[in-house]
């Protein structure tokens, strides 16, 4: 047997073997500019889309905005599409620099948080006003 074909995992030698569908990323809308406004004496900053590395820019100097403008930041995350741990850092770094609430994030993003153990130091709220006012 040739040295080269020894080498070789026998997962990638040419069995003859059809290949394996490979399955196309999802698409991800990257997260949209965040809006803000003000409930109950508390900044709102509102989410949509999906927020990774690549993506967390906007959401993050909207958040210093809010913590700057006021302690208490409402993060409303229903439209929230798709995050990872760049967003979950964003939000223990908003935690700690501010009174952050998070409302109603989705399943994903929601799983993500029990998983992790963040939503035993966030709070999560059903509504803005609920939020606001608590």
């Amino acid at each position: 047997m040739p040295w080269d074909e020894a080498c070789v995992p026998a997962l990638t030698r040419d069995t003859g073997a059809k290949p394996l569908p490979q399955q196309a990323p999802a698409p991800t809308r990257p997260g949209a500019a965040p809006s803000q406004y003000e409930r109950h004496g508390a900044r709102v900053v509102v989410a949509r889309g999906a927020y990774d590395m690549d993506s967390i820019t906007p959401l993050a100097d909207a958040l210093d905005d809010a913590v700057r403008k006021g302690p208490k930041v409402i993060l409303d995350a229903s439209g929230i599409t798709f995050a990872d741990s760049t967003l979950l850092n964003l939000l223990i770094l908003t935690h700690q620099a501010g009174t952050l609430r998070v409302v109603a994030p989705s399943p994903q993003l929601r799983r993500l948080c029990e998983i992790t153990g963040v939503d035993g130091l966030l709070e999560i709220r059903d509504s803005v006003d609920d939020a606001a006012v608590s």
